[in-house]
């Protein structure tokens, strides 16, 4: 909220009816609120007064909001219900398909699709006739669907940020059911293997010494396989909230799936601090994980500081996780803060200590995006892959290239636009 005009105060303008319905309209919207902390807020009202626009916000926000990520939400649902006089006009937009085809007449900003759907309640807009006239036979037209895509289809080409509330949770569930397939690596360690290509010098010699020194037959060995490890480092600053979450459900399916093919998952989340959440995600409940997370992680929805949260990484975690091969996934927007000479070092340090380096990007979405930020110029060089990250689709398509130990991703496109000045 940066902007808060004067109020227009009624003469009997039902306050408390209205923050009910408020608070109900937040409810739909995902919001945990009961009827004590509608009670609670109406109180707070009471004692804080109802005069400046940026109190009230606040101290509603104070009374409803308890995690990071409904921030967005809730600021969404105030300005629509608090501030714009024609806000069911407004919502009703979001909730109409364009003539074009499925895509909206604009796009809806983070959570206002969610804030729209809240206070419509499911109620859809009467549409006049397409000539204007009212009351006339309406004409029954028949369309051939059967080429259409399928609602999952386009779920899994919708951006996170775009989402509504139920399209959120489908598409939680679907990325409950995708993993990220991984080569094994080949071991320096043997096992015995009749069929194997290594001969056993030492094992052919003892069954030769209990034959009386006579080599009947020679002992094999093979190349032992082990599976890495998968490092996630997370964004979640302000403009990575979204897609953090829809991101780390993903990892909590991947490190709660026996025989996804990881040795082991280890989760980081960095915005102006580095925090270990590993531990959370192995928590069976998908929400009580991520609930965990982020009261570990105070720097939800906050600035970034990429260089120095990768310094402490590198300082305090990398031997301990990236060892034997580990293969590291970078969540970020690049946008760092502070971007200086240390990013790129600490991004350099990190892709020597990895096996392979993914960077999922978000910005990718844009077909105009070029490295014209200095964060993301400093880290461009030192990824092995630089990928998108903002739907279900590029999650899948990551996957596919994790299988692929040559796959650039956007990197090479990218690298020449940075030559090129």
């Amino acid at each position: 909220m940066a902007e808060h005009p004067p109020l227009e105060i009624p003469e009997d303008g039902k306050l408390a009816a209205n923050i009910a319905h408020f608070a109900r309209a937040l409810r739909k919207a995902g919001l945990k609120v009961g009827p004590g902390r509608v009670i609670g807020a109406i109180r707070a009202v009471e004692a804080a007064g109802f005069t400046e626009r940026a109190d009230f916000y606040w101290v509603l926000h104070a009374s409803f909001v308890s995690r990071p990520e409904e921030r967005a939400v809730f600021a969404q649902v105030f300005r629509l219900y608090w501030r714009d006089p024609r806000y069911l006009e407004h919502m009703m937009s979001l909730m109409l398909p364009a003539v074009r085809g499925v895509q909206e007449d604009r796009r809806a900003e983070a959570a206002e699709k969610r804030a729209a759907e809240a206070l419509l309640d499911g109620a859809a807009p009467d549409l006049p006739p397409p000539d204007g006239t009212a009351g006339e036979e309406e004409v029954e037209i028949v369309a051939d669907a059967s080429a259409t895509a399928s609602a999952e289809e386009r779920l899994r080409t919708l951006d996170f940020e775009q989402m509504s509330v139920a399209e959120i949770a489908a598409a939680k569930r679907m990325l409950a059911r995708l993993s990220l397939p991984v080569r094994p690596l080949v071991s320096r360690r043997t096992a015995a293997d009749a069929r194997g290509r290594l001969a056993d010098w030492r094992a052919t010699m003892r069954r030769a010494m209990r034959r009386g020194g006579e080599v009947d037959a020679l002992a094999f060995r093979r190349r032992r396989t082990r599976w890495p490890n998968l490092v996630v480092l997370c964004d979640i600053s302000g403009s990575m909230s979204q897609y953090s979450r829809m991101v780390l459900h993903f990892v909590h399916a991947v490190a709660n799936r026996r025989g996804a093919g990881w040795a082991r998952v280890h989760a980081f989340t960095f915005g102006t601090r580095l925090t270990n959440i590993t531990r959370h995600l192995f928590q069976r409940d998908v929400d009580a994980a991520l609930t965990a997370a982020g009261a570990e992680a105070q720097d939800w929805q906050g600035g970034t500081r990429i260089g120095a949260c990768l310094h402490a990484f590198n300082r305090d975690w990398s031997r301990r996780v990236m060892g034997q091969g580990a293969v590291v996934l970078l969540i970020s927007d690049g946008l760092d803060r502070d971007p200086g000479a240390g990013l790129a070092r600490e991004m350099e340090r990190l892709h020597l200590s990895a096996r392979r380096l993914v960077w999922i990007n978000p910005l990718l979405r844009w077909n105009g995006f070029a490295p014209k930020a200095r964060g993301i110029a400093a880290m461009l060089p030192h990824v092995d892959s630089f990928r998108a990250g903002h739907s279900i689709a590029s999650l899948e398509d990551l996957a596919a290239a994790l299988a692929r130990p040559d796959d650039m991703g956007e990197k090479a496109r990218l690298i020449r636009l940075l030559a090129d000045g």
